[in-house]
């Protein structure tokens, strides 16, 4: 999967704070996410957070948007 920095996350699951979109800032074994929801950052191995993603929207597509 090709994930990059920026780019924003869509999970199947919420976090607690009832958002499923996380921003990308750090990319490698394990990823730096950033809840859009609450600010909450966690680290989370690659595969784990491959598994449950549902859709990537692109640091592109979001910056035309706005």
């Amino acid at each position: 999967m090709d994930i990059e920095l920026g780019d924003v996350l869509e999970m199947k699951k919420e976090h607690p704070c009832g958002s499923r979109r996380w921003e990308v800032l750090r990319v490698g074994m394990d990823f730096r996410l950033r809840c859009e929801g609450c600010g909450r950052e966690m680290m989370i191995p690659r595969k784990k957070a491959e598994k449950a993603l549902k859709k990537i929207i692109r640091a592109e597509q979001t910056s035309a948007q706005t």
